[in-house]
């Protein structure tokens, strides 16, 4: 029996090549290339017209929940949503003090090796030129096409270049534009969603648009007669957040679509990475499909697989078939398969009221994230989060400055690493698992994280250094090193040797006080039987 495809579906053309449509293909050929396993961190845009209001993240559908805080913000700053609705914010997006060079100058001198920009959220608008979906950056808002430009300028820098796509879930996750107020003066008035279709736009500035088409059309509305806040908030839980990744069965136009214009995206700009923000590949088969058909066009194209496709929570017979995301979290120990961590220093979408209250999170904690994710054999991707019209703030800036100015002196001990034979030691536990940051405690001093290139083994404080630092794994007559060691040095110190000994408790390492970076400090350490040979 053939298997029909979404490309059989749309009438697409299929790239030949080894990798079929089916996870056992993906899993028995797929292998991470070694410019992503050397890279180790990445700095990602997150950046589109939720943006513009400064609220925070998911503005576009809160907005449309009586009650949130996001909706009390657009009722105060631009009206109601049932005559202000979101396709008026997309408009108001214009990026027009963008400066993507002076962003990527400031994101590689952090350390960063690779950059990604978003091309789409689950608001369902797409920043570039997209050839199946007219509610895009070329047409409205920026009338500029944002992912060709960050494609462009991010290789100009020297960096490997990724889009994410959030798309998948606006089916459900837009299903509160068709909603009302359950109470006030305008209770029972559905918002815009609900009544706008293309011959509306007749002498507004999206003439000859369908809203409809953005807003992804009425398949969950809420149901009449609802007269309590709560109980709608209630209801939104419950119903319109569908979060697996199996396709609407109410609507099989916008899977079609998707695969579109997902494909569009791949095939226009080429990324060496794409991030799915799903939980296993989105849209059953048409997920499949683009898996098959970016990995078949990176051989086609490339001479090579050298392509990253990221999603979360694969189940275990499907490791190894993409590299894994674990948003906001953790390994508790060093897993077989490369992974990556995203996490932002605020809200994915910029909020004003963070940087106002400095509460971003600090450059310290991001260089303890990166350093115990890579002893792990992960990388982290970082996102800044930026203002509407194309800056971020200066504590923003700051937190980066800093970040690169630890990773210009320690950095050897991350970019072209691999994981040693133990993660790490010290007093701080962080458990496996997506959204976990929140729950961690900050790492200390007497947490030490291992990295290895083939001539030395790097060990680094996730916090300032012991005036002696006593690392416990490297004991003499442990399990662990069985021959000597025979130098250690500070990274990025010019080469100058440390007084050190060694007995049954641990490698003692007097460390001078100008090595003592407030950060942490990375330390180079030979010997016999350290690495493996």
């Amino acid at each position: 029996m053939t298997v029909r495809t979404t490309l059989d579906i749309v009438g697409d053309k299929r790239i030949e090549g080894p990798f079929a449509a089916d996870w056992a293909s993906l899993k028995a050929g797929y292998r991470v290339p070694d410019w992503y396993r050397d890279a180790k961190f990445g700095l990602w845009a997150h950046w589109g017209p939720q943006c513009v209001p400064e609220a925070g993240d998911w503005y576009a559908r809160h907005m449309y929940i009586q009650g949130t805080a996001q909706y009390e913000h657009h009722v105060r700053h631009y009206g109601h949503p049932a005559d202000v609705g979101f396709i008026e914010i997309q408009q108001q997006w214009t990026a027009e003090n963008w400066d993507p060079d002076d962003l990527l100058t400031l994101y590689k001198a952090a350390g960063a090796r690779y950059f990604v920009a978003m091309a789409n959220h689950h608001d369902n608008f797409d920043a570039w030129d997209s050839r199946w979906h007219p509610w895009n950056s070329m047409r409205l808002g920026p009338k500029r096409d944002i992912i060709g430009t960050w494609a462009e300028r991010a290789r100009h820098h020297g960096l490997r270049f990724g889009v994410s796509n959030h798309a998948a879930h606006a089916w459900h996750w837009f299903q509160t534009a068709y909603g009302y107020d359950p109470e006030g003066p305008r209770a029972g008035e559905r918002y815009d969603a609900f009544r706008l279709g293309r011959n509306d736009g007749a002498g507004t500035w999206w003439e000859g648009l369908d809203p409809q088409e953005v807003y992804a059309g009425a398949v969950m509305p809420m149901p009449d007669g609802l007269t309590d806040a709560k109980e709608a908030q209630a209801w939104h839980e419950a119903h319109d957040r569908v979060w697996d990744e199996n396709p609407p069965l109410a609507n099989p136009i916008f899977v079609r679509d998707w695969y579109r214009r997902c494909k569009d995206l791949i095939d226009s700009y080429d990324p060496d990475l794409v991030y799915f923000d799903n939980f296993d590949l989105p849209l059953g088969q048409a997920g499949l499909d683009i898996a098959a058909h970016f990995y078949n066009r990176s051989i086609a194209t490339r001479g090579g697989l050298d392509v990253v496709l990221n999603t979360k929570e694969l189940a275990a017979d499907r490791q190894g078939t993409l590299v894994e995301d674990v948003e906001r979290g953790f390994r508790s120990s060093i897993v077989p398969d490369v992974w990556q961590t995203d996490t932002c220093i605020g809200e994915w979408h910029y909020k004003r009221e963070i940087f106002e209250r400095k509460a971003y999170m600090r450059a310290d904690a991001v260089v303890h994230r990166l350093c115990d994710v890579v002893a792990k054999n992960g990388n982290l991707l970082l996102s800044i989060p930026m203002r509407g019209d194309g800056t971020i703030d200066s504590e923003e800036r700051a937190i980066v400055s800093a970040v690169g100015e630890w990773m210009q002196r320690f950095g050897a001990a991350i970019h072209e690493t691999r994981p040693w034979r133990i993660f790490g030691e010290g007093p701080t536990e962080v458990r496996s698992g997506q959204f976990g940051e929140g729950s961690a405690a900050p790492f200390t001093g007497e947490d030490i994280r291992f990295t290895t290139r083939p001539d030395a083994l790097f060990a680094t404080t996730l916090g300032v250094a012991a005036p002696t630092l006593t690392i416990a794994a490297l004991r003499s007559g442990g399990q662990l090193v069985s021959g000597d060691v025979g130098r250690v040095e500070v990274v990025g110190g010019g080469g100058e040797a440390l007084a050190f000994r060694r007995d049954e408790a641990g490698l003692h390492v007097t460390v001078p006080e100008g090595a003592r970076h407030s950060f942490g400090t990375a330390f180079r350490i030979v010997g016999s039987g350290l690495v493996e040979e």
